[in-house]
C-alpha cells in the first residue's frame, strides 16, 4: 500500500478516446482508494518522533513492499531478530495493532462501487497487501467484498508495479486491458498499468474519479455537490 502523492489530472489525456472499446471492467487498488490507510495509526498519539525514527531505520516503504510481495511477518520478524533486534518491538506493535491503521472507507467509495455494479461493470481488486493482514480490509471497507475477484500481492508473491502481477490479473480473470480502467493512488503503479494497455486513473478522491470515469465513457452520476 502506498500513501497518496502529487495531485494528478483526473484521467490521463491519452486514455480519453471515444473511439476506443467501451469499458467493461474497473480494476481497483484498495489502500487509499477504497480504504484510508495510515501506518501511524498502529501506534497511538504522541509518538510521531519515535515512529519516524523506527520507520527511517527500517526503511519502512521498502520493508513493507517486501511484505506486500509475499514475505510473511513471522519471516520478517525472524530476520530482524538476527540483524536488528531493537526494531522488532515496533514491528510486533504494528502487526498487533494493524486494524488501527485502517481509518475507514475512502469517502464516497462504496457508493461508487455499488453504482458501477448496478451499471453491469465487472469490478476487480489488484492490491499490494500482506497475505497475513488482508482479512482486516473488508470489515473496515465493505466495498472490498463487492469485488468480483481480487488478486492480493502477498498471496501471489508479486507486487505492483511489477508487470507480472498485472499479467496474473489478466490471466486469472480474462481481462482485456483495452476495455479495463485501472485506478490507483501510486503514480508508478498507474504508469505500469498504462504501459500494459490499461486505461488508467491516478486516484485523488472519489469525486475526481467519477469525473475521470465519465470522461472515459462510463455513465456514472456526478458527485454530490458538483
Amino acid at each position: 500500500m502506498a500513501t497518496p502523492s502529487s495531485r494528478p489530472d483526473p484521467a490521463d489525456p491519452a486514455d480519453v478516446d471515444a473511439g476506443r472499446a467501451a469499458i467493461d471492467t474497473v480494476v481497483y487498488d484498495f489502500g487509499n482508494v477504497l480504504i484510508t490507510w495510515d501506518p501511524y495509526g498502529a501506534f497511538g498519539p504522541d509518538r510521531r518522533d519515535e515512529v519516524d525514527r523506527w520507520m527511517a531505520e527500517l526503511d519502512f516503504p521498502a520493508f513493507n513492499h517486501v511484505q506486500d510481495a509475499g514475505r510473511t511477518w513471522a519471516e520478517a520478524r525472524a530476520m530482524l531478530m538476527e540483524s536488528r533486534p531493537h526494531l522488532v518491538p515496533l514491528v510486533d506493535e504494528y502487526v498487533a495493532n494493524f486494524p488501527g491503521t485502517l481509518l475507514g472507507p475512502v469517502p464516497g467509495s462504496e457508493e461508487l462501487v455499488r453504482e458501477l455494479k448496478g451499471l453491469g461493470l465487472r469490478l476487480l481488486g489488484l492490491t499490494n497487501w500482506s497475505a497475513d493482514l488482508i482479512h482486516h480490509a473488508e470489515p473496515v471497507a465493505p466495498a472490498v467484498g463487492l469485488m468480483d475477484g481480487v488478486v492480493v500481492s502477498g498471496r501471489v508473491g508479486l507486487a505492483k508495479p511489477d508487470p507480472r502481477i498485472f499479467a496474473r490479473l489478466v490471466a486469472d480473470f480474462d481481462v482485456d486491458p483495452s476495455r479495463a480502467v485501472f485506478v490507483d493512488d501510486s503514480p508508478a503503479n498507474v504508469a505500469a498499468a498504462r504501459s500494459l494497455g490499461f486505461r488508467t486513473v491516478q486516484f485523488v478522491d472519489t469525486a475526481s474519479f467519477r469525473v475521470a470515469l465519465r470522461e472515459l465513457g462510463v455513465p456514472v452520476e456526478d458527485a454530490p455537490g458538483r
